[in-house]
């Protein structure tokens, strides 16, 4: 299965996002998928995830802004982020995780990413 996220750019504090992952290939209703991003100075940070089944599971450092969901049907799935801050500038990315286990840390699948920048 491969990725691609989309609906990334500049947006201004406060502002809300949806990004989008799309794959290509089957099976994507039988795999899990987290949203992670990434900062050259801070490193990598999961952001959440979601279960074949729908269910999700969120980080702690920006839970309560963020919403993920999926469409199998068109095999995506979304990260919705809402007030925007500074710190959220960031590449963002999904991935599938090995063994559908969400917080393994080892993808077998992830995108090349989508670059937000967050500004007053």
């Amino acid at each position: 299965v491969q990725l691609v996220e989309s609906g990334g750019g500049l947006v201004q504090i406060g502002g809300s996002l949806r990004l989008s992952c799309t794959a290509s290939g089957s099976g994507f209703s039988s795999y899990a998928v987290i949203w992670a991003r990434q900062v050259p100075e801070k490193g990598f940070e999961w952001l959440g995830g979601i279960h074949k089944n729908g269910r999700t599971d969120y980080g702690d450092s920006i839970k309560g802004r963020i919403t993920i969901s999926r469409d199998n049907a068109n095999a995506a799935a979304y990260l919705k982020i809402n007030n925007l801050k500074p710190e959220d500038t960031a590449l963002y990315y999904c991935a599938i995780p090995r063994n559908n286990n969400l917080y393994d840390g080892q993808y077998i699948s992830r995108g090349q990413g989508t670059q937000v920048t967050v500004s007053a």
